[in-house]
């Protein structure tokens, strides 16, 4: 199965075609752009490490 059940339904009315090199090259340089925009708006990936002191348990 090549469908998640998110998807959305096929459109069984339009007709498929295979897109060209150039529509290909256009469709990878966007997914690559919104990938790079999304690394950058997650900078810094992580938050510095705080340092954790257990609580003494009590007596």
């Amino acid at each position: 199965m090549s469908r998640d059940r998110k998807d959305l339904p096929e459109d069984h009315a339009a007709p498929h075609r295979d897109e060209t090199p150039g529509e290909r090259v256009v469709r990878k340089q966007k997914e690559s752009e919104n990938q790079d925009e999304a690394l950058e708006e997650t900078f810094p990936a992580s938050d510095p490490v705080s340092p954790f002191v257990p609580a003494k348990t009590p007596d």
